[in-house]
């Protein structure tokens, strides 16, 4: 028994080491990547780079769009985040407390709408965006953002909700407060993994996201991630800018996410256990 134990641990160490190089080595290859010049690319990819080069990061920087990309994909990933914030698990809260039998048919209504994928309604989209005059604004993918997460975030909110004690809120609604006041006060308080879960899930996809932004952007409103398909050709590609722009737009992601990693991960954990 005792072999066998070590046996499958040794074994289980073995596949989380192989997942862990295979995860990483696309990180590693656009950290080398971007500072090598793109001749030094084509010819040795894997190689690490013989010197340091910046004129990628420099010419990215001062020579293109780039800085103002990044901000358009700040402006769309911070503001769809705080009106997830605010919205979601108010509507989460609603649906868990009132017991009602209309909640939960709303409930599942979200739920289907997480199993429709995105291209079925695509075009119909990018039509509606159109007709109400958001298209190549930012308001477009804001909304689009925000009304694609009701689902997912209904899902974990209230799930998190479920081991929030009633008691607690009974006793603030005998001292007097008003439903509104023990929501934001009490419970919204006590929603902080899950909202860290929020803000790191959708948050990453959002600033990573490429066809939404070209779907419903024009040229001058390019997202960092559009930006940098730019320079991606059909003849040739300028590889030495591209490995730049991904690092560039991979260190706000890793300060986020290093920051929230705790939160992160109890909110996971919690969403799926308490449900």
């Amino acid at each position: 028994m005792r072999k066998s134990g070590k046996l499958i641990e040794i074994s289980m160490f073995a596949i989380a080491a192989v997942l862990a190089v295979l995860f990483f080595f696309p990180v590693y290859f656009s950290l080398i990547s971007a500072f090598k010049s793109n001749g030094e690319i084509l010819r040795d990819a894997i190689a690490l780079p013989t010197s340091l080069y910046l004129d990628s990061f420099k010419y990215l920087l001062t020579q293109t769009d780039f800085p103002k990309a990044m901000l358009n994909s700040l402006i769309l990933t911070v503001t769809s985040i705080v009106f997830m914030i605010l919205i979601i698990p108010m509507a989460a809260y609603a649906i868990e407390r009132t017991g009602k039998k209309w909640t939960n048919v709303i409930y599942i209504y979200y739920l289907a709408g997480m199993m429709i994928p995105f291209q079925v309604y695509m075009i119909p989209l990018f039509k509606e965006m159109r007709a109400f005059g958001l298209y190549g604004t930012l308001t477009a993918p804001i909304l689009i953002y925000i009304s694609g997460s009701v689902g997912m975030g209904v899902l974990l909110y209230t799930s998190f909700i479920k081991g929030i004690p009633s008691e607690i809120e009974e006793s603030a609604a005998i001292d007097g407060c008003s439903r509104v006041r023990i929501f934001w006060q009490i419970v919204f308080p006590l929603l902080g993994p899950c909202t860290a879960s929020m803000v790191v899930l959708q948050g990453l996809g959002i600033w990573n996201d490429f066809l939404m932004p070209s779907l419903v952007l024009h040229s001058d409103n390019r997202t960092m991630i559009v930006e940098i398909f730019k320079f991606v050709g059909e003849l040739a590609s300028q590889w030495d800018m591209v490995f730049a722009g991904t690092t560039l737009s991979i260190v706000p992601v890793l300060i986020v996410f290093v920051s929230l990693q705790k939160y992160f991960v109890k909110g996971i954990a919690a969403g799926a256990t308490k449900g």
